[in-house]
């Protein structure tokens, strides 16, 4: 497995919110056709209205910052707030050509009594964790948007700082997107560092729970036509470095490119899927080494029906390591049903599998990568990674309030095949199992509180109890107990 952890070592939020929270705080890509719409809708909104037939409504604060629409400001039957001046500053008599300005912050503390279950140097960790961002978006009429974002993440405490943990002021993105119909549907084209992600982030994510999110220097292009839309892309994620500012640069050693479709309204769901080419230049695995050259093949129907909702990925895996054929594969899916009670409970399972390599020095490497992942579909702690795994989560969410949601879960865990290791987060090898031990990795509670204090302040706290198995414990490992609070405001 690769021994650069750097890129994947942290995770996000909790796992079975997911389905639900999707829409709003997912990087999923479909969600970029609501920057396509707002253009077209800009110069209607800003159009003179009396307050008492005023049906114009403030943009909310999103995940992506890039895809919200503050021309509403420029009608004056919407209500101001303080700073209203620096959200939505004229550019000219066009009320859809403005300049935006915006922060984000997000506090965290953690505790880790075990990393790597305590094997080897892991030690208990406790630590505080900040990230900064600061934005600029600016649109020119209904075609241009130039935005930009600088980030700047510490950490106090930590016992090992890593890329994802700390960089000091840098540039997140910075990119230009030009916009326009042609022949009956939508084409955007995006040029500079962006960030991407695809659907709930099992494998392609922005990366958000560490300190540090994952950008890439990417063209982008993508064309809606009715209930269709297709994607292209060619990138090379950033590497981060965290010795002064501004010392990050594209990867020269890893590119990420390829194309995608999406299909609306396919029975009761939605249909996707990609090809992706994964280009290492030197690819490090328990059982090979040498250039990496990967063909990503990925399939998933989401949908809902009624009280039910679903969300099923595939994902099919070829090509060389060195001398060595690839041959692995993933899926994972969640299943849900809200129930009509008080308290709003969704009862739900969570099922993944992803393949690990059961025959070491046979010239073929099973080893499933998970190539850009966002660690929170697990959980915040990081003890479970997307390979070599076999998991099977049941949870229950409750919302006490419009304002709270509670989230209560049991992750069981074993290998795919004892011929290779446990994995934890960011391919992380845990010392001692590979070939060795059973399949029965453990399993875990996890326990999580998200609350809206404010319109743009969140709270959460989790706090995960890990049981390791025999495997883990011949290993030299234990039990493990993870807990975080967490501060989140956007402006």
């Amino acid at each position: 497995m690769p021994t650069n952890t750097a890129t994947n070592t942290a995770t996000n939020a909790a796992a079975d919110t997911a389905a639900d929270t999707a829409a709003s705080t997912a990087t999923n890509v479909a969600a970029d056709t609501a920057a396509n719409t707002a253009t077209n809708t800009a110069a209607a909104t800003a159009a003179p209205a009396s307050a008492s037939t005023c049906n114009a409504k403030r943009p909310a604060v999103m995940f992506n910052r890039w895809q919200e629409d503050w021309s509403v400001l420029a009608n004056p039957c919407v209500p101001r707030k303080p700073l209203d001046s620096l959200k939505y500053i004229p550019l000219g008599g066009d009320p859809s050509s403005y300049l935006s300005l915006g922060v984000n912050l997000r506090e965290r503390m953690e505790t880790n009594n075990a990393a790597l279950f305590g094997i080897g140097s892991a030690q208990s960790d406790t630590y505080l964790i900040q990230r900064v961002e600061v934005h600029a978006d600016a649109h020119l009429a209904e075609h241009w948007q130039f935005f930009f974002q600088l980030e700047d993440a510490r950490a106090w405490g930590k016992n090992v700082i890593t890329p994802v943990d700390k960089n000091p002021l840098d540039i997140e993105q910075a990119f230009v997107t030009y916009t326009n119909s042609v022949g009956g549907g939508t084409f955007k084209f995006r040029v500079g560092r962006q960030e991407m992600a695809f659907d709930l982030q099992r494998f392609i994510s922005v990366r958000d729970g560490p300190n540090v999110r994952q950008a890439f220097d990417a063209l982008w292009a993508d064309y809606e036509y009715h209930k269709w839309r297709f994607i292209a892309y060619a990138t090379q994620p950033v590497q981060y470095r965290y010795a002064t500012p501004f010392d990050d640069v594209s990867n020269r050693d890893l590119t990420f490119s390829g194309v995608r479709f999406e299909r609306q309204s396919v029975g009761p769901g939605d249909l996707s899927g990609y090809w992706s080419r994964y280009n290492r230049s030197n690819g490090q695995y328990l059982d090979a080494h040498g250039p990496e050259r990967r063909d990503v093949w990925d399939l998933r129907y989401t949908g809902t029906h009624g009280r039910f909702d679903w969300d099923v990925e595939g994902m099919l895996q070829t090509g060389t390591v060195g001398n060595s054929t690839i041959a692995a594969w993933a899926m994972g899916s969640i299943a849900g049903y809200k129930l009509d009670t008080a308290w709003s409970p969704r009862v739900a399972v969570q099922i993944d599998a992803a393949s690990g390599d059961p025959h070491p020095h046979d010239g073929r490497i099973e080893t499933f990568n998970p190539l850009f992942p966002n660690g929170y579909y697990f959980t915040l702690a990081g003890y479970t990674g997307y390979t070599n795994l076999i998991h099977i989560k049941p949870s229950i969410t409750l919302n006490p309030t419009s304002k709270l949601a509670l989230l209560g879960s049991l992750g069981f865990q074993w290998r795919e095949t004892t011929g290779d290791a446990v994995y934890q987060q960011g391919m992380q090898v845990v010392p001692g199992t590979a070939g060795k031990g059973s399949l029965w990795t453990g399993m875990y509670v996890q326990l999580r509180a998200d609350w809206t204090i404010a319109a743009n302040l969140i709270g959460s706290v989790e706090a995960v109890h890990f049981q390791v198995g025999n495997s883990l414990r011949q290993a030299g490992g234990h039990n493990a107990d993870y807990a975080g609070v967490e501060l989140k405001y956007g402006w």
